[in-house]
């Protein structure tokens, strides 16, 4: 069978909505709950139904020093039983807060830095087959150190972070052997060094658009 070739700018995810008939929340949690919606696919009279984590959407950052060093933070995650290499990132929960300015409170609160220059990297969806979930990395550059007194005070299993810098070229081989496995850090590192690799022309402004955010359309 021959397949026709997607052109440059047909490869492009678009928003779709369905129709929904009916909506429930089924279960209600601390930070996201579980929606059941029965939808119709186009024309079909019959209808499917879906349960998916509703969520807020987040932020992540890949803060990157003069060396070319990314930013890391050690945190443990109790869902999976690992303390993990991640990049700082938090939920987009503060009502009417940009995102860029979301991601610039992140970097202060979980790496005690701040940034002069900021850019988009890239966005992706966590798992579009069963969350909204929809997060964004920034590109953070000209790193400063926030002063000891104006610091935040992390709690719960933010109180145990460790903060280092690695080499970015050393943390992409990390991500390809499956070293760390975090999936913002993960894709967050290997799309700063494909934009190094092409002089940092693909970098977007803080604000452009985001359709993949339920919240940010």
């Amino acid at each position: 069978m021959a397949l026709s070739r997607v052109s440059r700018a047909e490869l492009k995810d678009t928003v779709d909505p369905h129709t929904v008939v009916a909506s429930d929340t089924v279960y209600e949690g601390f930070i996201w709950d579980v929606q059941r919606d029965e939808f119709r696919m186009g024309d079909e009279d019959s209808t499917l139904k879906r349960d998916f984590i509703t969520h807020p959407g987040a932020v992540s950052i890949v803060a990157l020093d003069e060396q070319d060093r990314v930013l890391l933070i050690n945190q443990y995650r109790h869902p999976v039983g690992m303390r993990m290499w991640e990049i700082p990132a938090g939920l987009l929960d503060v009502d009417g807060e940009p995102p860029h300015t979301a991601a610039q409170r992140e970097l202060a609160e979980e790496a005690d830095m701040t940034a002069d220059d900021w850019h988009v990297l890239v966005d992706f969806h966590n798992s579009p087959g069963s969350s909204s979930e929809a997060n964004r990395i920034f590109l953070a550059r000209g790193l400063h150190e926030v002063p000891e007194a104006e610091r935040h005070e992390r709690d719960g299993e933010e109180a145990e972070i460790i903060v280092r810098f690695a080499d970015l070229d050393d943390t992409v081989a990390a991500a390809l052997s499956g070293q760390i496995n975090s999936p913002a850090a993960v894709l967050g590192i290997l799309a700063a060094h494909a934009a190094r690799a092409q002089d940092w022309t693909s970098l977007r402004p803080v604000d452009s658009p985001w359709p993949g955010h339920l919240n940010f359309r």
